[in-house]
């Protein structure tokens, strides 16, 4: 008898396991499917996070809830707008100089053509060259065209972000007190640690995020300048986006300053070598000794976990699922913690530090029981 209870229950197991895979895979591709929908709501409610601190602040001060959110607001469109404004100038400025780096890219090229025996015709310009070779000229009008459509719809999304950010300062305020009149009792109680638990640890997180990527940039535009690089401000702020991403944005963002310090500099090596030594130096101090200590073990989360979080939002969402992989892996850690059945994988997400914590405080909890 106890043998088929032992049977029954495996068995239950098994298809709570299978329906939980079946509702996660339904859950991807919906997301998948309605990633423009749903994408400037995620991004929205994240800003929301972060922001609802500040309004507090500004309503201890007697300014109203709507006029604080509509000035923020504008004030972020405002620093989003001046941002596009100096990478427009910036690239509309690299365009004027083309033919000074074409004269560089044609050295190189001839280098690269003659060290690996590859034609080249030497009445003819570098980009007939690498149509002739590479098909370049097709590669460079779909590139084209996949930016024009990207910009407008990056355009329209962030509109709809910042009504969106808009409404939901408005609608925060009220929200403790809607949970408690549509749940009551332990789950009015649950539902509202998991909220706070989700606030406070997204908005510590993008908050220490944005002032270390923003002091990453700053120093490696001034560090860039001091070299003559050309551009020191856009590769700043290329710099301060990437960042955003972890481990890999800032492999892209230097890998992107070396490859055009080689073209700017070719063939001095002492400012390549520059260039390169500034950015693995930033990103190694800011990114990996000084935000660990500022940030702590608050988000708990373990770093091969956010690795397979980067892979996947990435896959799911393209560049914003890169930028948004580490506060959505954090909400759903959060939400496994006060879900009763989900804590294995919890524990499971959480760093090793954060596992140790758990089993000592269980072991204190236990001997002052017994």
């Amino acid at each position: 008898m106890s043998s088929d209870k032992y049977r029954s229950a495996s068995f239950a197991r098994i298809n709570i396991f299978l329906l939980g895979f079946i509702a996660l895979a339904i859950a991807f591709a919906a997301m998948k499917i309605t990633a423009s929908v749903v994408i400037p709501f995620i991004i929205a409610v994240l800003l929301t996070f972060v922001l609802e601190p500040v309004i507090l602040i500004l309503e201890r001060i007697k300014i109203p809830r709507v006029i604080a959110a509509i000035v923020i607001v504008l004030l972020i469109a405002a620093a989003v707008y001046a941002t596009g404004f100096v990478l427009f100038k910036s690239f509309k400025t690299i365009l004027t100089l083309y033919p000074k780096y074409e004269r560089r890219f044609t050295e190189i090229y001839i280098t690269i053509a003659r060290t690996f025996k590859m034609p080249y015709d030497e009445q003819l310009s570098l980009i007939d060259n690498l149509w002739g070779q590479l098909g370049l000229r097709a590669r460079v009008q779909a590139l084209a065209i996949n930016t024009s459509e990207a910009f407008f719809f990056y355009l329209s999304k962030t509109v709809m972000v910042i009504l969106f950010v808009v409404f939901l300062l408005l609608e925060i305020g009220h929200f403790r007190k809607r949970i408690e009149t549509a749940f009551i009792g332990k789950m009015s109680s649950r539902i509202q640690h998991i909220v706070a638990g989700v606030v406070s640890q997204v908005a510590r997180y993008l908050s220490i995020k944005f002032f270390t990527s923003l002091s990453t940039g700053i120093i490696v535009g001034l560090l860039l300048s001091l070299i003559k690089l050309d551009f020191p401000l856009v590769w700043g702020v290329i710099s301060f986006i990437l960042n955003f991403i972890p481990t890999i944005g800032s492999i892209v963002a230097g890998g992107g300053v070396f490859i055009f310090s080689f073209v700017q500099f070719y063939p001095d090596p002492g400012p390549i070598l520059a260039a390169g030594a500034i950015m693995l130096g930033v990103n190694m101090i800011i990114g990996n000794i000084l935000e660990p200590r500022i940030q702590g073990q608050n988000l708990g989360l373990s770093p091969f976990i956010i690795l397979v979080s980067l892979s996947c939002w990435g896959w799911l969402w393209g560049f914003a699922g890169l930028v948004l992989a580490v506060p959505m892996t954090v909400i759903v850690k959060i939400i496994c913690d006060n879900t009763p059945g989900l804590e294995p994988a919890s524990i499971l997400m959480g760093s090793f530090q954060e596992v140790k914590q758990k089993s000592q405080d269980e072991a204190v909890y236990s001997s002052e029981t017994e």
